[in-house]
């Protein structure tokens, strides 16, 4: 499983939305997410540069971004972006594969 950061946006249609009806809208989330063959970890409210922060799991990316991909379709969200993450010891082995390839880089202007 691979696991994601999505950040994002409100539109003004999703502020109007749960202003005039208040609600908890993890539970809205985690279906979409799993709809599109994902796993919902956490779901925030943030503030400063972005609105909401996803926290997801899948075999492969393409589910979260479907499932983003649909929200931004229905109008609610913009400015959507999805990282990669990985954990310290995910990390480790990423670092291992570019220390052997290392070797096999020449950086310019060297011989």
């Amino acid at each position: 499983m691979i696991r994601l950061v999505t950040r994002g946006c409100f539109t003004e249609s999703y502020a109007k939305g749960l202003v005039s009806a208040p609600e908890d809208r993890e539970p809205a989330v985690r279906k979409l997410i799993e709809g599109a063959g994902g796993e919902l970890i956490s779901f925030y409210f943030t503030t400063g540069d972005s609105d909401f922060m996803v926290i997801s799991e899948a075999k492969e990316s393409e589910s979260i971004i479907a499932a983003m991909l649909a929200a931004v379709a229905a109008g609610t969200i913009s400015d959507v972006k999805t990282a990669r993450a990985w954990t310290g010891a995910e990390f480790k082995k990423v670092a291992e594969r570019a220390s052997k390839a290392a070797s096999h880089y020449r950086a310019p202007g060297k011989s």
